[in-house]
């Protein structure tokens, strides 16, 4: 690809990833808002805390057994490695999983990037979300208690990192 006359590359991947989270390890989240509070099992998804950041064109959930309870996944962009702390935590985005066992439900909402795409004919964008250098994302479940384990999503990310 060319670059610009202020000689600024695009941005490149350096490897790609596909992480995905038992559901074992999200058995209770931040209450009933979307703070982060206290004790929480949060995990996180994709770490960027040691490269120059990465870039996810897919968040997914993949609903274990058929419940009536749509579980809603809510992500978060921190510098922490270790635990979700309330101070570090930044509510980036949601997602609600499916109620039917072994469905996928796609995240919608990530933000539309400048990629350029082919013309169709119609005013398109490619949607993707960028995790900064340092920072990761996180992910919990919207719950008010402990859930059962064997019922909650699984939850993935497919991207790459710079």
């Amino acid at each position: 690809m060319a670059t610009t006359a202020t000689n600024k590359q695009p941005l490149l991947i350096d490897r790609v990833f596909h992480n995905v989270i038992s559901s074992n390890t999200l058995t209770s989240g931040s209450s009933n808002d979307l703070d982060i509070v206290g004790t929480n099992e949060s995990a996180i998804l994709v770490e960027c805390s040691t490269n120059d950041g990465g870039i996810i064109e897919d968040l997914y959930t993949i609903s274990r057994t058929g419940t009536s309870t749509a579980y809603a996944v809510l992500l978060y962009l921190s510098p922490a490695i270790d635990y979700l702390r309330p101070n570090e935590a930044v509510f980036v985005g949601s997602m609600i999983s499916s109620t039917t066992g072994g469905a996928r439900s796609s995240s919608t909402q990530l933000p539309k990037i400048l990629a350029p795409v082919p013309a169709a004919g119609t005013a398109s964008q490619l949607n993707a979300f960028y995790v900064p250098k340092g920072y990761n994302l996180w992910v919990t479940l919207q719950t008010a208690g402990p859930l059962n384990s064997s019922d909650t999503p699984i939850i993935g990310a497919q991207g790459g990192f710079y």
